[in-house]
């Protein structure tokens, strides 16, 4: 136990660091912005009296260092800044992050049961026809982009003209705590498209990492000495098996975060990648700047769960 909280610490220790890093480096970028938040803010027909006014009383004309600061004192009591409209970002935040994090994580979820699924299969039948075949699904699912995917399901099974009509096209937002089945009926088609390619990539990871266990010598040991085969790989196999494929969805899932922003505009779901859209066509560098930000903490917040899994799953780990 000492040397999970060992571990917990140094990952704790480093998350705010690279929360900072993060944070510069994507206040830096969008400092080239050619866009100007006074003409945003004011309008074409602003003088340039009140142009230089504004700048001033929002410290627009600080230097880089200065604005930095400042904008780091914000992010560390949750303000993001404002819009050119004066809408607080983290209200917008607030309001479409968690459509964002519930089709990306039901989007993993449905991604993992697919790879461990198919590549425990694939394992248990290596070489063999099963294989072949679950090779065949995992790259076609690995060469096919999401937004195509999702426009082909929309094509087949969603209610449009010459669809099957079974799934909306365009979602209309339902919360789970509403209606649990019309929830699941709108988000199966964004979460699916979402997941299968993610899923082609770990199911060869899966099926990889399950055939090197499955040749161990105790694989063999525990089956000679007449421990029934399920339950060794359940029991020992799989979870051995399962620290490869951890390492590769904690990277996945910043895929999933910026698939899922691509997937919201096709399906025309109010999250992130409505929001961010929405500053690039308006030109507000406030509301990209903080949905970049906030997206980029999440993901590593996850990858911080992830580290954590690890140790959770195969306790050798811990003296790491």
């Amino acid at each position: 136990m000492s040397n999970l909280i060992r571990l917990l610490g140094r990952r704790l220790i480093a998350l705010p660091i690279m929360v900072f890093g993060v944070t510069l480096l994507v206040f830096i970028v969008m400092s080239f912005s050619s866009a100007d938040p006074a003409r945003l803010a004011l309008g074409e027909s602003a003088s340039l009296q009140a142009l230089e006014n504004y700048r001033e009383a929002n410290g627009l004309n600080d230097p880089m260092l200065v604005r930095f600061a400042r904008y780091l004192g914000g992010l560390v009591q949750f303000d993001l800044g404002e819009s050119f409209t004066g809408v607080p970002i983290s209200q917008m935040v607030a309001e479409n992050f968690p459509k964002t994090l519930q089709l990306t994580f039901i989007g993993l979820a449905i991604a993992v049961v697919l790879a461990l699924v198919l590549g425990v299969i694939a394992a248990l039948y290596r070489d063999r026809w099963p294989d072949q075949l679950i090779r065949v699904i995992s790259i076609a699912s690995l060469a096919t982009p999401s937004f195509w995917l999702a426009l082909l399901m929309i094509q087949a099974f969603g209610n449009i003209p010459g669809g099957a009509g079974w799934f909306p096209a365009v979602v209309n937002w339902i919360p789970f705590t509403q209606d649990p089945a019309g929830y699941a009926n709108t988000m199966f088609l964004p979460s699916l498209a979402l997941a299968i390619p993610v899923a082609g990539s770990l199911i060869r990871v899966v099926r990889t990492a399950m055939v090197e266990e499955l040749d161990r010598d105790y694989v063999r040991t525990a089956i000679g000495a007449g421990i029934p085969k399920p339950v060794v790989i359940a029991r020992n196999v799989l979870r051995n098996a399962l620290i490869t494929p951890l390492t590769v969805l904690g990277l996945r899932v910043g895929y999933l975060m910026g698939g899922a922003v691509v997937i919201e505009m096709i399906f025309n779901i109010q999250g992130m990648g409505q929001l961010i859209f929405q500053g690039i066509t308006r030109n507000d560098v406030n509301i990209v700047q903080g949905v970049t930000i906030t997206v980029a903490i999440a993901f590593i917040v996850v990858n911080l769960i992830v580290d954590l899994l690890y140790v959770m799953v195969n306790p050798r780990i811990r003296s790491i």
